[in-house]
């Protein structure tokens, strides 16, 4: 941990029988036991202890992850400024451009996709709020790179590095920089490919005075997106959608 506090490990492991849990859609003790490599009876007491805060069920000795992982998720969103000041405006850009729609914040270095709206052409790319992906990956992701400090841009290179998702995503330091400098000089991001082959992607950042709050993107085909017409024509519905955004948030209407 950052303060040199040492983390706990029975908290640590009780998270990684959630992920088993999820991995596999449910388990009983024993499944869990083999794959932790861990004696049945330790599966057991986490297990039955998880059970006991409602995260996860119990049916017939197969236990599975609850929906209170939703509750929580969604209560999470629905407290967020960001969230309640997009929410309108991204529903009416999604039903105007039949494309989908994202809301994206920065959270430990990477993207995490806050809400999503769907219109009558989106691509279905299993796409949802709260999942999770690289920053450079995608043109949302780069406009907020664009706009964090330098240092901590760095930062986030550093910790987490380029993974390549495609052969189109950029990997390499230096390439990344300039790009995130024409960004940052343009006020928006385009790409395709990058992320998933096929998928286009423009963004742009969402500042409320002077700071950072997320970025919003309209998601489409390559083959649209790579059309500059239509380019320009998402750019500026997608900018004025931005602008109404940060007129809500800084008045809370």
């Amino acid at each position: 941990m950052t303060d040199g506090t040492p983390p706990m490990k029975s908290v640590i492991r009780a998270f990684e029988v959630l992920d088993v849990l999820w991995e596999v859609n449910g388990a009983g003790p024993s499944e869990v036991a083999t794959r932790m490599d861990v004696p049945k009876s330790t599966a057991h007491v986490y297990l039955r202890t998880l059970e006991e805060t409602g995260y996860v069920i119990n049916e017939g000795g197969e236990y599975r992850l609850s929906h209170r992982f939703l509750t929580t998720g969604s209560r999470l969103k629905h407290r967020s400024s960001l969230f309640r000041a997009s929410e309108a405006n991204l529903r009416e850009l999604a039903r105007e451009t039949g494309e989908l729609v994202s809301l994206v914040v920065e959270e430990a270095g990477r993207s995490v996709i806050l809400h999503v709206e769907s219109g009558n052409r989106s691509l279905e790319l299993g796409i949802y709020s709260g999942m999770v992906t690289p920053l450079h990956t995608n043109a949302t992701g780069k406009a907020i790179l664009a706009h964090l400090p330098a240092d901590r841009t760095d930062e986030i290179i550093d910790t987490h590095g380029l993974e390549r998702l495609t052969d189109e995503t950029i990997t390499d330091k230096e390439t990344l920089h300039a790009e995130l400098e024409t960004v940052c000089e343009c006020g928006y991001a385009v790409d395709w490919n990058q992320q998933v082959k096929g998928m286009g992607l423009i963004g742009a950042p969402i500042i409320v005075d002077e700071q950072l709050k997320g970025a919003a993107g309209v998601v489409c085909p390559t083959g649209r997106i790579k059309d500059e017409t239509y380019q320009r024509e998402l750019l500026q519905k997608l900018e004025g959608m931005i602008d109404s955004i940060t007129i809500k948030y800084r008045y809370g209407t």
